[in-house]
């Protein structure tokens, strides 16, 4: 990412923090680079389990361009898709969880690398999200590709 879009990206963020500066703040002095930030305001986040989330990425950097901003956890145990406000509310799913208005989520600056949670996918501050529509489809496609993995290789273990 160029410092720009670095720039663009931490003031887009930072744009929903009750104080914006002491955000920009946090990011900077904060060792683990990281600041809490609410969601629902310009984004929620779709959590996924880490074994469906990185392949519902691959499907979708297969069927977008750019992807909206995408978030890991430690460990890569969950992802988090940024999607239109609102969506958390309404979206229905099992195993998937809503962060939404009334919830707050570890963001890291976006131009730095942290000590956990860390992006797969920046946003680029022009305020690009991921059309749920379009990620249910891949969600759909990586559970297909999953169980159809599954199923071989316990044709394969059966001999």
């Amino acid at each position: 990412m160029t410092a720009s879009g670095a720039k663009s990206a931490v003031e887009w963020l930072a744009s929903v923090a009750p104080d914006p500066d002491a955000c920009r703040w946090e990011w900077e002095r904060n060792p683990h680079g990281v600041a809490l930030l609410p969601a629902g305001r310009r984004w929620d986040v779709l959590i996924l389990p880490g074994e469906l989330g990185h392949p519902t990425l691959d499907v979708l950097a297969r069927l977008v361009d750019r992807p909206g901003p995408v978030l890991a956890d430690f460990g890569d145990a969950r992802l988090g898709f940024f999607v239109p406000p609102g969506t958390a509310a309404r979206w229905l799913g099992t195993g998937v969880r809503g962060a939404g208005r009334g919830t707050w989520i570890v963001v890291p600056h976006p131009g730095r690398a942290s000590a956990g949670t860390r992006w797969l996918v920046p946003p680029d501050g022009s305020g690009t999200l991921i059309d749920p529509g379009v990620l249910e489809l891949a969600m759909h496609e990586a559970a297909a590709a999953i169980a159809r993995e599954g199923n071989r290789r316990e044709r394969d273990a059966e001999g």
